[in-house]
């Protein structure tokens, strides 16, 4: 198990995309938590489970999440917007 706690969050894009090409490698055949405000960080995961005030209030894909329209989508909308 490996737990990465806000891992790239102080990273600039080019070396946050540098670091979420290698942890693909890093990742396979692992189970991975990952806690991320950046969404950029969790894109790629089999399941992203969103929280709010401790409380999980979605589940799924990227994709799917997006196609929810939930609080992961305003947060995605919200983020490429900045």
């Amino acid at each position: 198990i490996l737990i990465l706690d806000e891992a790239t969050s102080a990273l600039d894009y080019e070396s946050e995309r540098i670091i979420q090409h290698n942890m693909r490698s890093i990742c396979r055949e692992r189970t991975v938590f990952i806690i991320a405000h950046r969404l950029s960080a969790v894109r790629e995961a089999d399941r992203i489970v969103v929280l709010d005030r401790g409380r999980i209030v979605e589940m799924g894909a990227h994709a799917e999440l997006l196609a929810g329209q939930g609080q992961y989508a305003h947060l995605h909308a919200m983020q490429r917007e900045a």
